[in-house]
């Protein structure tokens, strides 16, 4: 049998008197679980990127990489669990108990073994209702990283461990809010995380119409449900903030309480057959807004118009998260970022789709994964800023192509179900003409974050290389519409040029694509198709300077290069590309 060992965090966690609830109702108690399973607990894991090693009737097993994620992820689940029990009977409350240790895991063929799942379990054995135990060597890597409060409960014997445990409790009583509906606004504030903190408040009803209670309610807990499952963020539950409902509190204050840096709001108002819902990301150290929108539709079909809003709003705030958090950064000097501050500060330097020399990107992304070898996101953005040099004509093809997929695919190793990390590898993979694994990876990203704009610009992208126009200029009205004012105009716009070229449209092409270029004057790869498409069209007007200025930006362009490398797939379109080029003077 073989195994694997490693370290890891690992979180035991199960239901107190499970079989006293069962027995007094166990259909109701299951149906209970299940939906806590669904709407809080998986989800809260994923935010906090943990692996369900194991489950049980009434518990789970959950790795963490580290032990700071797996006690914050334990706090939120238990600080909802006491909002949720509010005025229930105490007899009928689900209430959970968590034990977490870091240590050496066994990684079986038939599943996860050793001291780090005995210990852990251990500890959740002996905890009070709604209590988080650590194990002292836990509590080692927590202690100076966590605003949170410990009891030293001293050593413990603990059932079939050799040696006794040190053992620390949380200490709930300043941190947690206490049970009621509203949180307990006069006890101490809560610090944000390291990472974007969001809370999502309940959709004020404008319209004075019953009706639309629910609908701005959907909303908002169809956003918490979506953000909550993108990587990197902690998303208030929503126990926590439709204790707001009803009332209009200052968005600094609610920040304070809940511990987040971020605050959305918005309303929904109806008049005649037409739904306006707006929204805003506030920034609570500023109060300044960081992101603004209004959505005026039909209200024909609620049900697909909550959706299409929800879809459309998470994709418009990812990005400009990233955005704030990077201005938030930028004072600090580099040798004091941790690796999450080192992918945003790097972010700049990845998304501007212009010819660079400068290393800046790549040397913060490499210092990120020196801090953290498991921190996928840094793995995916290197291997996708390898990717855009090779397109732009700045890193050696061979090297460029062969290192980025190993990096993209250790991304996906590392963590499977986060987007970017298939994203990256859906690019690579488009780049080298591989149009089929390309797809295959983009859908990927897609399955797991369907409001991922820029995943479905790159779909767009294999699309258009492929010869596949039409699908490709679909894919890209979609990103469009999910990210009308995405800070990648510049690229979709030369995708809408890409398309057009291969669907013999080359005016249009020339437009789209000198668009581009008035967003990005250095964009490298949007010079060399507005100047094939220029060529194609006959306007050597605009195709000799569009080449002149390729050339500066990419000097080692040639035929035989664009013949090689460029990622076109079908003989003839690419053939029409060079001839195109050949028009504006390439030789």
């Amino acid at each position: 049998m073989s195994e694997t060992r490693k370290l890891a965090a690992i979180l035991a966690a199960d239901v107190v008197g499970y079989s006293r609830l069962a027995g007094v109702d166990e259909d109701r108690t299951l149906a209970r679980l299940r939906a806590l399973r669904s709407d809080l607990v998986d989800p809260t894991i994923a935010v906090h990127i943990g692996r369900v090693v194991k489950r049980t009737g009434d518990g789970a097993l959950v790795e963490f990489r580290s032990v700071v994620d797996a006690v914050r992820c334990a706090i939120e689940v238990q600080n909802a669990m006491l909002e949720r029990n509010a005025g229930v009977p105490p007899d009928r409350r689900i209430e959970f108990r968590i034990g977490i240790h870091i240590g050496d895991i066994v990684e079986e063929s038939d599943g996860d073994m050793g001291d780090g799942i005995n210990i852990a379990a251990r500890l959740e054995g002996i905890a009070e209702p709604n209590g988080i135990y650590l194990s002292g060597a836990a509590y080692e890597q927590v202690r100076d990283k966590l605003k949170e409060q410990f009891a030293d409960l001293g050593e413990k014997e603990l059932k079939n461990i050799a040696r006794p445990v040190r053992v620390y409790r949380v200490a709930f009583d300043r941190h947690i809010a206490s049970v009621s509906t509203v949180p307990d606004l006069s006890g101490g504030r809560l610090a944000p995380p390291d990472k974007p903190s969001i809370a999502v408040l309940p959709f004020q009803n404008m319209s004075g119409d019953p009706e639309q209670e629910y609908f701005g309610d959907g909303i908002a807990e169809d956003i918490i449900t979506a953000l909550s499952k993108l990587r990197g963020f902690f998303v208030i539950a929503r126990n926590s903030t439709f204790a707001y409902k009803g009332r209009a509190p200052d968005i600094r204050q609610v920040a304070r309480e809940l511990g987040v840096r971020y605050v959305l709001e918005g309303s929904v108002r109806k008049g005649g057959e037409r739904l306006r819902v707006t929204g805003q990301l506030i920034d609570s150290a500023s109060g300044s807004h960081i992101w603004a929108e209004r959505y005026d539709r039909p209200a024909t079909d609620i049900f697909a118009l909550q959706d299409e809003i929800t879809a459309n709003v998470v994709a418009a705030i990812e990005p400009q998260l990233y955005a704030a958090e990077n201005l938030r950064l930028q004072s600090r000097p580099p040798e004091s970022l941790d690796a999450w501050g080192c992918v945003v500060r790097a972010m700049p330097f990845i998304w501007t789709w212009v010819s660079q020399v400068d290393d800046t990107g790549i040397n913060l992304l490499k210092r990120a994964i020196e801090l953290d070898p498991g921190y996928a996101r840094a793995h995916s953005l290197l291997a996708w800023i390898f990717a855009t040099r090779v397109t732009l004509g700045n890193m050696d093809y061979e090297w460029g192509m062969s290192h980025g997929l190993v990096v993209a695919q250790r991304a996906i190793d590392l963590d499977p179900e986060d987007p970017w990390a298939h994203m990256a590898a859906g690019y690579v993979y488009t780049l080298s003409r591989r149009f089929g694994p390309a797809v295959e990876e983009l859908n990927e990203a897609l399955q797991r974050n369907p409001s991922f704009a820029y995943a479905r610009a790159i779909l767009a992208v294999a699309y258009g290389y492929a010869g596949l126009a039409e699908e490709g200029y679909r894919q890209l009205e979609i990103a469009r519409q999910l990210s009308p004012r995405d800070y990648s105009q510049a690229a979709n716009f030369s995708i809408e040029g890409l398309c057009h070229l291969v669907a013999y449209r080359y005016e249009e092409a020339v437009t789209a694509e000198r668009r581009a270029v008035q967003l990005r004057p250095d964009f490298g790869s949007a010079w060399r198709t507005l100047a094939a498409s220029a060529g194609l069209a006959g306007d050597l007007e605009i195709a000799r300077p569009a080449l002149a200025e390729c050339k500066r930006l990419q000097p080692g362009i040639s035929i035989a290069w664009v013949e090689k490398y460029y990622p076109l797939i079908h003989t003839e379109d690419r053939s029409r590309y060079i001839e195109g080029l050949r028009s504006a003077g390439l030789e």
